[in-house]
Order: structure tokens, then C-alpha cells, then sequence
């Protein structure tokens, strides 16, 4: 290995890798589950809150926009808080926190992945995850471009799967003018309760585009190619979300679809008559790159933070050949094997949602203060209104006090 100040990070993501990169992260495994939950709390209605909490994620992807063009360097949210509030301390802390979320979610889901891997290959548990944590660890060892390109071919899978769902109940589709008085809510209160309900679920199904900041440092054009990637990831998972949700209620009654463990099956299966074999393997590869593109995230997150003199500099070391910074990833991926082999984690899962709502709201706050400042941002940076961090900032609170006291 060479030292980091002789060996930076490779920019080699274009603007197409960027945008998968943020898709793999938003459309996980998750919305397989998350859309017979909207339906449950919104019922026929379930479309409007994806489309209400895609519009209130907006505002924080707005943010970070900004931020990540005028600040572009790996551990993103770390620096933005540092700039915004003028504390390495607490620049420190807001790292640290966003490491150990990528860390507890990839723990989480190579824990978890085994239950669908011995759909199709009987694995022990122990091995299993060994197994499946060294595959991954390789892949984003590799370099940034293989890696992403990895998991840009998962999450075109993950797409693939909700496309042929969405094709799969084209006959319900054909009857949406006739039934779309179905989908204008009535005025009353109750009914707005449950939409509202759906939709701060649906918000955490937008939640990834975030992690798209910790790899500015391999971008390339970062000015103008990573504020676009966080804006198109956010609009296609907006698009892919709300026309999941129609085929999913036009096709299955919403209560069916509240009380399936596996409503796109569901849907699958009612729609087509046979069997869905098929997406619970794209399940597989959805599960899979949830967990190597947060690995990626938070080995970025150290190297960060190590390259910024807040951590051990041995962490911010970058192989001269790979170009990936391998210390860092090592880290990383012994915490995750500590995690998934010997701590329950429902309890820290839990923890992740609170963690990236505390990391909104200081983003959002931070961007508000930098503006307060009049700092100026640098030739070619989108510069947007203040109104937009401070929304950004309101949501974020409002959706961490309900976590918090629910």
C-alpha cells in the first residue's frame, strides 16, 4: 500500500454509474415488503403517500445537492456539518454516526440474506454469511468501477423485477379510467390520517440517495454529475414507487396486501396465475446489493474521516494499484462479521432509521446556516432558495419525533 496523499481515489463514475449507484441504494429489498404496509395504512390511497413522501424527501435531496457541489469529498455529511456548524466535534460525531448505519444495515442483511439464499441453496448460517460477507468484501475491494458496476447489475435486476410486476398487472392498469374515481380522496379526516400514515412509512423507501455523497471523491464532473444523480434517483424511485403502488391495489385488496409477508408475489401471482420463483431471485440480488453498496458507503465514511485528520491516518491509506482504500474496507467488514455472527440486531436496525433522520436534520440545518452566512459557492454550483433546507430540516424533525415517541 502506498499513503493516500500519493495514491488518491480513482474518478472513474460517470453520471449513468452514479445514478444506479443511488438507485441500488434506495430501491432495496425493502419496497418487496413496504408496499402492502402503505396499503395497509392508506388503503386504495396508497399512491399519494409514495407521492407525498417522495415530494417531502425533495427537499432534503435538494440539500444535499448543494452541498455535495460545494463541498465534494468523500464523508459528505461530516464535512456539510462541520462547514454548517463550525465543530469538527460534532463533524465527528455525524460521520461516525453515518458509518455505523451503512455497518448495522450491511450487518443486517447478510444476517438476513440467508433465508432467501437456501430458497435455491441449502447454506449453514455461520458459513453462510462468511461466505457471502468475503464475496462482497472482494467486490468492493476490486475498485470503485467494478464494484459499482456489480451493483449497478444487481439494481438493474431489482429494477427488472418491479418492471415485470408492473407488466405482470397491465390488465388492472386497463382498467384504471374506469375505477379512477377510486383514487380521489374524500375530504375526511380519517381518510387523510391514513394517507399521511402511508406516507411517512413510504418516506424510509426513499431513504439512499444520501449515501451517494461519500463516493464524490470518484466521480467524475462531480459538480454537475452527482447533484444530478441524487435528483434522478430520487424522480425514478418516485416513478418506479407510485406505479408499484397503483398494480399493487387495482390488482390485490389492500388488506390482502397488509397481511402478505411477500405482497409483489402476491401481486405476481394473482395477476399471472403461476408462481414467483423469479422475484424472490431478484429478492437475492436485491438483498445482496443492499448490503455492498452500504459497505462501500461506510468504507468511504472512515477513509473520509481518516483523509480529514479525525481518525487513524492508516485508514485513509489508498492501494496504488486498486485505487480503493482497503484498510478502511477491512474495517468494515470485520465490524459487519462481529455484528451479523454475534449481536441481535433488531434493536440497531431500528437505530438506523433514527441515526439517518438526526443526520437529515443537522444536513438540512447545516446548509441553512452556510447560506445565513452568505458563504459563496464556488463557479457552476446550483445555488437553491433558503426556504428549501429549512423544510428539509422541519420534515426531517417531524419524522425523528415520530420515531422517537410512536
Amino acid at each position: 500500500m502506498a499513503d493516500h496523499a500519493h495514491a488518491p481515489l480513482s474518478r472513474r463514475l460517470t453520471l449513468p454509474l452514479l445514478t444506479f449507484y443511488g438507485l441500488g441504494t434506495t430501491i432495496g429489498a425493502g419496497i418487496f415488503v413496504l408496499v402492502g404496509k402503505v396499503a395497509g395504512r392508506a388503503g386504495m390511497w396508497a399512491p399519494i403517500s409514495f407521492l407525498i413522501a417522495s415530494l417531502l424527501a425533495a427537499f432534503t435531496a435538494f440539500s444535499f445537492a448543494e452541498l455535495v457541489a460545494r463541498y465534494p469529498r468523500s464523508a459528505g455529511e461530516a464535512i456539510y456539518v462541520r462547514e454548517g456548524f463550525r465543530s469538527h466535534a460534532l463533524a465527528l460525531t455525524v460521520g461516525l454516526m453515518v458509518a455505523l448505519a451503512g455497518t448495522v444495515s450491511s450487518a443486517t442483511i447478510v444476517a438476513g440474506s440467508i433465508g432467501y439464499i437456501n430458497v435455491f441453496v441449502k447454506l449453514p448460517a455461520v458459513p453462510g454469511m462468511i461466505l457471502v460477507l468475503a464475496i462482497l468484501t472482494g467486490l468492493a475491494a476490486w475498485g470503485i468501477r467494478e464494484s459499482v458496476t456489480a451493483a449497478a447489475l444487481f439494481t438493474v435486476l431489482e429494477i427488472g423485477g418491479l418492471v415485470l410486476v408492473i407488466w405482470a398487472a397491465r390488465t388492472s392498469f386497463g382498467e384504471l379510467p374506469a375505477r379512477a374515481g377510486e383514487f380521489i380522496p374524500p375530504a375526511h379526516g380519517a381518510v387523510w390520517a391514513g394517507i399521511m400514515a402511508g406516507a411517512m412509512l413510504a418516506f424510509f423507501a426513499f431513504l439512499g440517495f444520501e449515501d451517494l455523497v461519500n463516493v464524490a471523491e470518484e466521480a467524475r464532473d462531480v459538480t454537475r454529475s452527482m447533484p444530478l444523480a441524487i435528483l434522478l434517483t430520487l424522480a425514478i424511485s418516485a416513478l418506479l414507487y407510485i406505479a408499484i403502488s397503483f398494480a399493487a391495489v387495482l390488482t390485490v385488496p389492500p388488506a390482502e396486501l397488509a397481511a402478505s409477508a411477500a405482497p409483489l408475489a402476491t401481486i405476481y401471482e394473482r395477476a399471472t396465475g403461476g408462481g414467483s420463483d423469479i422475484l424472490s431471485a431478484i429478492a437475492v440480488a436485491a438483498v445482496l446489493n443492499g448490503a455492498l453498496i452500504q459497505m462501500i458507503m461506510a468504507s468511504r465514511v472512515i477513509y473520509g474521516l481518516a483523509d480529514q485528520g479525525e481518525l487513524p491516518a492508516v485508514l485513509a491509506r489508498v492501494h496504488p494499484r486498486l485505487r480503493t482504500p482497503l484498510p478502511a474496507t477491512g474495517l468494515v467488514c470485520g465490524v459487519v462479521l462481529v455484528l451479523a455472527l454475534g449481536i441481535p440486531l433488531e434493536g440497531l436496525a431500528e437505530l438506523t432509521s433514527v441515526i439517518v433522520l438526526v443526520v437529515f436534520s443537522l444536513v438540512n440545518l447545516a446548509l441553512a446556516l452556510v447560506k445565513r452566512r452568505r458563504e459563496p459557492a464556488p463557479p457552476g454550483v446550483r445555488v437553491y432558495p433558503m426556504w428549501i433546507p429549512v423544510v428539509g430540516f422541519a420534515i426531517s424533525v417531524g419524522f425523528l419525533a415520530v420515531q422517537l415517541f410512536r
